[in-house]
Parts: C-alpha cells; sequence; structure tokens
C-alpha cells in the first residue's frame, strides 16, 4: 500500500489567534527544510492542517524527519480517494492488509474501530452510514476483526473533505512545542557536557532559534573538543534544520585569569567574561536572549550568589531552561534527544581547565567587579570577538569522524 500524503495537525498553534497565520508559514518553512532532499513532494499549509503529498517519497524516511520537527502536534500517513463507497472500501481493506502484513499482525481479540468526520455535509451518506458500512465491509474480509467502541486496538479513520475522502489508521506523535524561529533569535552558550545541549534542545522547542556560541582554548583544549561541540550542535539541527556554531578563542583571557587573579575568584572572572562575549555576539546576530545550561547549585558558578556576581555584567535576558531541573532528569532527557553518549565523551573544554580546587561558592558582587577592573577586559573581548568562526552546522553532521581520519593520516 502506497501512501498518498501525510496530513500534519498544528496543536499548539491552534491558540494563537491573530498570529496563527504567521506560526503556520514559519512551520511549513521548517518541515520544508528538514524534507529539503525529497524535491518530489509537495507542502500545502491550511489553517487546520497541513498535507505532506508524498508524490512516491517513501513515508518511512518522511517520518524519521517528521517527528523532530517542533509545532507539529501528531501526523498520519493517509491515502487520499475520490468521493465514493467503492473507493473507501478498497482503500479501506487495502490499508488495514497492508500494516497487519508489515508486522502489526491482529492476534485473536483484538479490536478495531472506524471514526468517520465530515466537512463536507453534502455527501450522499453521514458519519454513522459510513462507520457502520466500512466496519462490516472489514469485518467480512479480513479475519480476527473484533469491534470496540471505546479505547481500540486500532482506529480507521475516514475524513470527508471537500476535495477528497482521506483515509489513516496511524496517529503518529509529533514533537509538540512551537515552530523554531516563531519566539526570536537567541544565543546559547554551549559546553561539551550534558545539560546546555538539553537545555538548547528546550529552547528550540518553545520556538527559539539559537546560535550556538561555544568557548575553546587552544593548546588546553584540543581540536577533538572543539570538533565534539559542532558535532553535538549537529545532533540539535536535526530540529531546526541548521544552526550556526560560533567558536570563540578563550585562551588569552583564562590565562590572563588565572595569573593576575585569587584562585577562589577564577571561575566567577571567567563566566563574567563568557556572558559579555555572548551578549557582543547577540548584539551582533540580531538576538533578544542568552541560554545557558546552568542548574541552580548544581556546581559552584551556579549558586543564586554566583549568578548575581555573574549576570551582573549584562542587561540582557539570561534564560536557563534546565535551572529547576535535577541531573537525573537532564540526563533522561539527554537519552531521548540523542546529546547523551556524545557528552560523555572525555575531551576537556574551557570550563574545565584551570578549575581551582576551592572555588568561591559566595562571590561578592563588589569584590568581582573590582577584580576585573585589574584586566583589559575591553581590549581581551575585542580581540576574543576578531578570532571568532562562524560554521553553518547541518542536521547530523559528523566532526569527530572526520577529525580522527585526519589523525591517521597523518600516521
Amino acid at each position: 500500500m502506497q501512501y498518498t500524503e501525510v496530513m500534519v495537525r498544528y496543536g499548539e498553534l491552534s491558540t494563537k489567534g491573530k498570529n496563527r497565520k504567521d506560526f503556520i508559514g514559519r512551520l511549513a518553512g521548517n518541515v520544508t527544510r528538514a524534507l529539503q532532499d525529497f524535491p518530489e513532494i509537495e507542502i500545502h499549509p491550511k489553517h487546520d492542517r497541513m498535507h505532506i503529498v508524498l508524490n512516491g517519497a517513501p513515508f518511512d524516511k518522511i517520518d524519521q524527519r517528521l517527528k523532530l520537527v517542533f509545532g507539529i502536534q501528531t501526523y498520519s500517513p493517509t491515502i487520499k480517494v475520490e468521493k465514493n463507497l467503492d473507493a473507501i472500501k478498497k482503500a479501506s481493506l487495502e490499508l488495514m492488509q497492508a500494516t497487519f502484513k508489515d508486522g502489526m499482525t491482529f492476534k485473536d481479540g483484538m479490536t478495531f474501530k472506524v471514526n468517520t468526520r465530515r466537512s463536507d455535509h453534502e455527501f450522499e451518506y453521514d458519519t454513522n452510514q459510513l462507520n457502520a458500512m466500512i466496519g462490516d465491509y472489514l469485518f467480512d474480509n479480513m479475519d480476527n476483526l473484533k469491534v470496540k467502541m471505546k479505547k481500540p486496538d486500532l482506529v480507521l479513520r475516514i475524513e470527508v473533505r471537500q476535495d477528497a475522502i482521506y483515509i489513516s489508521n496511524q496517529l503518529l506523535h509529533g514533537a509538540g512545542g512551537m515552530p523554531v524561529g516563531t519566539a526570536g533569535r537567541a544565543v546559547m552558550m554551549l559546553s561539551g557536557g550534558i545539560d546546555s545541549p538539553v537545555a538548547s534542545y528546550l529552547a528550540m522547542k518553545r520556538g527559539v532559534e539559537i546560535d550556538m556560541v561555544h568557548f575553546f582554548s587552544p593548546p588546553y583544549t584540543t581540536e577533538k573538543a572543539l570538533a565534539k561541540a559542532k558535532e553535538l550542535t549537529g545532533i540539535l539541527a536535526n530540529y531546526s534544520g541548521k544552526i550556526n556554531f560560533i567558536a570563540v578563542p578563550f585562551t588569552e583571557i583564562q590565562e590572563q585569569i588565572k595569573e593576575k587573579l585569587p584562585e577562589g575568584y577564577l571561575m566567577t572572572i571567567q563566566r563574567r567574561f563568557m556572558l559579555q562575549l555572548a551578549d557582543r555576539i547577540r548584539a551582533m546576530r540580531g538576538g533578544l536572549a542568552i541560554f545557558n545550561g546552568e542548574s541552580v547549585g548544581q556546581v559552584a558558578s551556579q549558586t543564586l550568589e554566583s549568578m548575581v556576581a555573574i549576570n551582573d555584567v549584562t542587561s540582557t535576558p539570561v534564560l536557563r531552561p534546565v535551572a529547576t531541573m535535577d541531573k537525573t532528569e537532564i540526563i533522561k532527557l539527554a537519552e531521548q534527544i540523542g546529546t547523551f553518549d556524545l557528552s560523555i565523551e572525555p575531551f576537556e573544554d574551557c570550563c574545565t581547565i584551570f578549575a581551582p580546587p576551592r572555588p568561591k561558592t559566595k562571590p561578592k558582587l563588589d569584590e568581582a567587579r573590582k577584580l576585573e577592573n585589574r584586566l583589559d577586559a575591553e581590549g581581551m573581548i575585542q580581540r576574543a570577538i576578531d578570532g571568532m568562526e562562524i560554521t553553518p552546522i547541518y542536521p547530523n553532521q559528523k566532526f569527530l569522524d572526520d577529525k580522527a581520519q585526519e589523525d591517521a593520516d597523518l600516521l
């Protein structure tokens, strides 16, 4: 059985009132990017749902892409038929038989029902008539079927619309949330750890288009650490189609802090510089906010006192999607979105090098300001900005494998 199209339902977009058209348009653009290597498909966004006409494209491959697109609540692979009873019967039977042939075989006692909806009330049969006629036809032509009206194992859905009739028997759940880009642009401070990729996912789920800002400190951090951060971005790009990765050199700043400032404030001042750099980049990129992966109380720089001393450098909103989650919750979500295994690869990032054994957990704001004033802050920030590199990263793009191959070629 060849599906003719996919019917996409919007979910939360239904609450957006006058902005609904803009949200649907953004979702259509995101779906188009997610399916850009299937040139045969056609995407038709309507006010109540989106139709993706397959034109022979394989649904199983389309399915793998659609399930990651934020803004989709549910979707169904569908067969479009003419508006006559014989066509409905034939397609319904073929769909049910094909579904079972693909491994969803009915066992004795499994149940089904037919659920018809009509937006074309001029069609010659009403919903109850179609339910009964198609149900009887399937019952007569298939073995082991049992009808159950409440909570059946499978529902055959028939939608009678103005242009045609659409038949499906799968209701697949999408990623939910809002289309990426509908909430504006921001920067994400991406480390190589577990938390910031999860925070990135949650930001995109609320419709934020993010640029990744990653700090690297050669020779203390390796090329593999940078490649790891890029590859994490490639996993997250599955949810948005493309993410710009901004690598910011941080060596000079870290060396100056270590050389000239007390050990206990090393982490606080480093984070103040990171936030200032992220804010400069946000302004350059037209962003509205800064996101990071901080979880309250998890490490010394994430106590409330530390956050006050660090946030002092900007009036831009700093949003922390995982702030109230514990580590087990964050790990569970990291495993779900596919970033966990890569996040735990042991490549040092600049947040772990020079880490003092006893960092201040309750740094004083006045002291942090005074210590930072000992440094050429503006000069170092500008040199870091001048040295940053921007790389567009696409879904599942690999960087660690390429680096491993380069290393092997040198041997």
